[in-house]
């Protein structure tokens, strides 16, 4: 049977969900395909490159853009399809967080892209837009990084009672929201500024 690239992210995205991000190597990736590691490099070049085709693959639910004309609801709305595309899978947010440091996602740019429109339109200068972009990006990485990694340490039982995210009768506080809503504060008065300094 002819192996597509398709076929390995698709496998490779099975042993993330199934195992984690420390279990996804080339080595085993090739086992469950029941090919050589070698056949692997005829479809990427290196793991990098692999591990942001999976990144891709996750994203593809935040590329999508938001028919929304208020700004603060398009920003809203691509932050938590983010969220949402990281949290849907095991270590999501440490893979996306690592492909899009070494530029290894073709997803990010269109997400980047999606979030400097809307802060364009708060009245951000073009020279900033993309900066209040990455900022959001960068927010909701780090905040479901840390999610995701209380959420092992939870489910291993590594935490004590009164942090534990399972199993609570009490409603948890939308701390993802705040810190977002704090964030589209700043967009805003940086638009009301329209400033080109980074002041």
């Amino acid at each position: 049977m002819q192996l597509h690239k398709h076929d390995v992210t698709r496998k490779a995205t099975e042993i993330l969900d199934n195992f984690g991000l420390g279990d996804l190597t080339m080595r085993r990736l090739a086992r469950e395909l029941d090919v050589t590691a070698g056949a692997l490099y005829w479809h990427f070049a290196n793991k990098q490159e692999l591990l942001g085709a999976v990144a891709d693959e996750l994203l593809r639910p935040a590329c999508l853009p938001i028919d929304e004309p208020d700004w603060r609801a398009r920003i809203t709305g691509v932050c938590t399809r983010l969220r949402n595309a990281l949290l849907s899978h095991t270590d999501g947010a440490e893979l996306v967080s690592g492909s899009f440091a070494a530029g290894q996602s073709a997803a990010m740019p269109q997400i980047l892209a999606h979030l400097s429109e809307a802060a364009g339109d708060a009245g951000v200068p073009a020279a900033q837009a993309e900066l209040a972009a990455r900022t959001a990006v960068y927010y909701v990485l780090g905040f479901t990084v840390d999610e995701q990694s209380r959420l092992q340490w939870d489910a291993a039982g590594a935490l004590a009672a009164e942090q534990s995210m399972l199993d609570t009768a009490e409603p948890q506080p939308d701390t993802f929201g705040f810190g977002l809503s704090l964030l589209i504060d700043g967009i805003s008065l940086r638009g009301a500024i329209g400033s080109d300094t980074l002041s």
